[in-house]
C-alpha cells in the first residue's frame, strides 16, 4: 500500500480507496501533493510550479528565485526561514531563536503500526496496516522529526502523527507542536465544524473558507461542549449524498486546536493538534515528546460516506475490549427522578418498575458517597455515605442483580471538593497557583492529575469500591473545567506542560483501570458531552451525549454528533416532561423515538408514570430490543437536516441491507402544510421492502420515496418505520 519511488523522490500511500502522495523537493523539503480518490499510479506530473512570487523568499542555501517556501504545498510546515504561513511547530532554542528547518533524512516503510506510548490510538490487524515513517532533520539543532503515516486495507483514513526528538546537548523548549498539516491547492472550499455550549453540543455550522486564518479550539483541558476536535473541508457543491469532503478527527481529549489558513494564492492549509496556548515542553537531550493521532478520511460521495468511514473505523479500529461490537443495556439512571433526595425504600420502587418494564441497567448517580447530599461536598471521597442506604451499598447492589437488572455508579474522579476529607488531608493536590486563590467552578476544584500520586490515591479508594460492590456499569463525570493550571510539584519552567501532563496523567488511570476490570461498561461525561471524543472512546466505548435530554434539542444535537461519531457510543434518554432543560413538553413518542437513535435509557421517576405510560414505555423497550443491533451497529444515514428546516429523518441499514429502520421528526405542525416525501438511501435496489406501506422496492423508496403520513398531528411529531427485505414474489 506504500511505495516509494527512488527517482523522483515521490511517496503514495493507497489501498484502492484513497491516495496520499508527498514528494521530496530540492533541499530535502517535503512537498504535499494530492489527497484524495485512489490512483492507480502517479506520474509526478503535479510537481509544483517554478514561479517567481515577489517579497517570498528562497529556501537556506538556495539562489532560485523561482522555488519559494512560502508558496510551496507543504506536508509539515515550519516558518521563520522563509514560509510566512501558519506553522505546524514553534520550538525555541537556548539562543533565543524560533527558527527550526526540518529536511528529510530518511524513511522506513513497515507491515502495522507502531504503539503510541502513554495515548489512545488506533490499532487493528498488524497484516492489515502499513506505516510510513518519514524522518527530517534540522542538522543545526540537533532535532530530529518523525512523521507517521498509517493506511488500512480497509478503509479511506490515514492516521498520522508527529514526534519530537532531542539529540543536542541543548534543551529546546517546545511551543507549538501538531499532529498533522496539509495543504490543499487552489479550489473553492467549505468549512464544517461543530461547536456548542453546555447542553447544546456539536452544532453544525458551515461556512466559505476566505482569505485568512481561522481557529477552531478549545482552552478548557477538554475537548469540550464548545469545539469538538473534529472539522471538515468539502466542495461547495458538497451535500449528504453526493460531493468530495475531508475529515480530520483528533484522537485527544484536552485543549486542541484547529487552524484553517487560506493564502492569497487560494491555497488552503488545515493543521491540527494540542492548543499551543500556555503550552510549553522543555525537551533534554534524548527526549521524546510524542503529538496525538489525527485520523484523516475521505469521500467523493458525501457527507454520509464521510460519516460511514469515521462510525466503521472507530467501531473496529479505535473502540476496544469485551464491548467492542457488543450490545449495550437499556438502564435507567435515577439522577432526574431524585436528585440527592434518595433512600433505599424510594431506590427499591424504582428497581421494581425498571423490571416490570423490561429495563436491563439500574445506575444510581450522585449523592452515594461520603457526606454528600448536595453539591458542595464530599468529591474525592470515593467510599459509602454510610447509613443512606439501609442495606448498604454492597448490599443494595446485591438486591438489584438478585431482581435480574445489572448496577451501576456515577463518579467524578477527578473532581475534589473544598468540604471534603480529600482536599482537608492534601490541599496542595487541587490545580492551584501559589499565593493565589483558585476559581470554584460547581463549588469544586480539579486535581492534579499530573502527579503519580494523586493518581495513586484515587485509583486505590476505587479499587476497594469495585472489588467490594457488584458494579457493572460506571458513569465517569467531569462538571467542570480547568483554570488555574499549575502543579506544585512542577518546576516553574514546567508549568506550561500541565495540561498535556494531567491528560497523560488521566490517560495512564484510564488505561490501569479499564484493564483491570474490563467486564465494567464505562460511559464517559463530562456535564454531558464536555468530552464527546476519539480519546475518551479509546477507554470507554460510549459517552453520554449531552445533559439536555429534551428530545427536540437532541435532533439537532445528535445529528451533529453522528458527522463523526457512531451511534454506537451515544448515550440517549427519555425524560420527564416539562424538560428539565428546557421546560418543553413533548409526547413520549417523539421522545422514545429520539432516544431510541442512540444507547437507549430513562432518566425519570417510573413511579410517577401513569398506566398509560407505562405500557407506551414497555413497548419502546420491546422494540429496541428487537432491533437493538441494528440501531447501535447499522449503517446510520442522515436524509434530511434539523439545522436546515422543520423537519428531521435518519435511518439505520443493516450490514446486508436487508432490514431498515427510520425515523421523520417534525418540530412544528403547520396548516396547509406542504407534504413532505422521504427519500430512502442505501437499500438494496434489487430487493423487496415490506413495511406498513405495502411491499416496495428498493429502487422505489430510494428514487421516488413515500409520502409521510399528511395527518400526522401536532408539535413535535413522529413517526417510525421498519422496511425488511422478502423474496420477490413469483411472476
Amino acid at each position: 500500500m506504500i511505495t516509494f519511488d527512488q527517482t523522483n523522490h515521490i511517496f503514495h500511500l493507497s489501498n484502492g480507496r484513497i491516495s496520499y502522495v508527498m514528494q521530496i523537493e530540492e533541499g530535502g523539503n517535503l512537498a504535499h501533493i494530492y489527497y484524495g480518490k485512489y490512483l492507480a499510479h502517479y506520474s509526478g506530473g503535479y510537481r509544483y510550479p517554478r514561479i517567481d512570487r515577489s517579497f517570498s523568499p528562497n529556501p537556506p542555501g538556495s539562489k532560485d528565485r523561482l522555488f519559494s517556501l512560502d508558496t510551496l504545498m507543504m506536508e509539515f510546515p515550519g516558518n521563520g526561514f522563509g514560509d510566512f504561513r501558519e506553522a505546524a511547530y514553534d520550538i525555541g532554542h537556548q539562543n533565543g531563536s524560533h527558527v527550526t528547518h526540518f529536511v528529510y533524512q530518511g524513511h522506513e516503510i513497515m507491515q502495522g503500526k507502531p504503539v503510541l506510548a502513554g495515548l489512545p490510538q488506533t490499532y487493528g490487524d498488524a497484516d492489515a496496516i502499513e506505516t510510513l515513517c518519514l524522518s527530517l532533520i534540522d542538522e543545526t539543532a540537533k532535532l530530529e522529526l518523525k512523521l507517521s503515516y498509517s493506511i488500512f486495507s480497509d478503509t479511506a483514513a490515514i492516521v498520522r502523527s508527529s514526534q519530537l526528538i532531542n539529540h543536542h546537548e541543548q534543551q529546546v523548549r517546545i511551543e507549538q507542536f501538531a499532529s498533522q498539516s496539509i495543504d490543499f491547492p487552489n479550489r473553492p472550499l467549505d468549512l464544517i465544524h461543530l461547536h456548542g455550549a453546555w447542553a447544546r453540543e456539536r452544532q453544525m455550522t458551515r461556512e466559505s473558507i476566505q482569505i485568512g486564518t481561522k481557529r477552531l479550539d478549545s482552552k478548557r483541558g477538554s475537548s469540550s461542549h464548545q469545539q469538538n476536535p473534529f472539522s471538515i473541508l468539502a466542495d461547495p457543491q458538497t451535500n449528504e449524498v453526493q460531493g468530495t469532503c475531508f475529515g480530520f478527527s483528533l484522537i485527544y481529549s484536552g485543549s486542541h486546536e484547529t487552524v484553517i489558513e487560506r493564502d492569497p494564492y487560494q491555497q488552503t492549509r488545515v493543521i491540527m493538534g494540542i492548543n499551543r496556548d500556555h503550552f510549553n515542553w522543555q525537551l533534554n537531550q534524548g527526549d521524546i515528546f510524542q503529538a496525538p493521532e489525527v485520523v484523516l478520511a475521505y469521500s467523493d460521495q458525501g457527507l454520509n460516506q464521510l460519516s460511514h468511514v469515521y462510525h466503521d473505523f472507530y467501531d473496529q479500529h479505535l473502540i476496544r475490549g469485551n464491548f467492542k461490537n457488543k450490545e449495550r443495556p437499556i438502564l435507567i439512571n435515577n439522577w432526574e427522578a431524585t436528585y440527592f433526595d434518595f433512600d433505599e425504600d424510594k431506590l427499591d420502587h424504582l428497581v421494581d418498575e425498571a423490571k416490570a418494564l423490561g429495563i436491563e441497567l439500574f445506575v444510581l448517580d450522585d449523592g452515594w458517597f461520603g457526606q454528600r447530599e448536595d453539591d458542595q461536598t464530599s468529591l474525592g471521597d470515593w467510599f459509602e455515605n454510610e447509613g443512606k442506604l439501609a442495606s448498604g451499598l454492597a448490599g443494595f447492589a446485591k438486591k438489584v442483580k438478585d431482581r435480574g437488572l445489572q448496577f451501576g455508579l456515577w463518579l467524578e474522579p477527578e473532581m475534589v471538593s473544598g468540604d471534603s476529607e480529600l482536599y482537608r488531608s492534601h490541599p496542595e493536590w487541587r490545580l492551584e497557583v501559589p499565593q493565589r486563590q483558585p476559581a470554584l467552578s460547581r463549588s469544586q476544584y480539579v486535581l492534579d492529575f499530573s502527579r503519580q500520586d494523586v493518581r495513586d490515591h484515587i485509583y486505590q479508594q476505587l479499587q476497594k469500591l469495585f472489588d467490594r460492590v457488584p458494579i457493572d456499569y460506571i458513569k465517569w463525570d467531569m462538571n467542570r473545567n480547568m483554570s488555574d493550571v499549575y502543579s506544585l510539584l512542577l518546576d516553574p519552567a514546567q508549568q506550561g506542560e500541565v495540561a498535556h501532563r494531567y491528560m497523560l496523567g488521566l490517560y495512564d488511570f484510564l488505561e490501569k483501570l479499564t484493564t483491570a476490570y474490563p467486564q465494567i461498561l464505562f460511559e464517559g461525561c463530562s456535564g454531558g458531552g464536555g468530552r464527546f471524543d476519539p480519546g475518551f472512546l479509546y477507554y470507554m466505548p460510549q459517552i453520554w451525549t449531552s445533559d439536555n435530554t429534551d428530545a427536540i434539542a437532541r435532533l439537532k444535537i445528535q445529528y451533529g454528533t453522528s458527522l463523526v461519531y457512531p451511534p454506537s457510543t451515544m448515550g440517549s434518554h427519555v425524560s420527564a416532561v416539562p424538560n428539565h432543560q428546557t421546560h418543553r413538553i413533548t409526547d413520549l413518542s417523539i421522545r422514545g423515538h429520539v432516544a431510541m437513535s442512540g444507547l437507549l435509557g430513562y432518566e425519570l421517576d417510573l413511579t410517577q408514570l401513569t398506566t398509560a405510560e407505562k405500557t407506551a414505555i414497555k413497548e419502546q423497550i420491546h422494540v429496541y430490543k428487537e432491533h437493538r443491533h441494528l440501531l447501535q451497529f447499522g449503517r446510520f444515514v442522515r436524509l434530511l437536516s434539523p439545522f436546515e428546516g422543520n423537519d428531521t429523518a435518519w435511518m439505520y441499514i443493516s450490514q446486508d441491507r436487508s432490514e431498515a429502520m427510520v425515523f421523520y421528526f417534525r418540530v412544528l405542525a403547520e396548516a396547509s402544510a406542504p407534504l413532505v416525501t422521504l427519500k430512502l438511501q442505501g437499500l438494496d435496489a434489487e430487493k423487496q421492502y415490506a413495511s406498513d406501506l405495502g411491499i416496495q422496492g428498493g429502487d422505489e423508496l430510494m428514487q421516488i420515496g413515500f409520502y409521510v403520513d399528511p395527518h400526522l398531528a401536532g408539535d413535535y411529531a413522529s413517526q417510525m418505520y421498519h422496511f425488511k427485505a422478502i423474496d420477490k414474489p413469483e411472476m
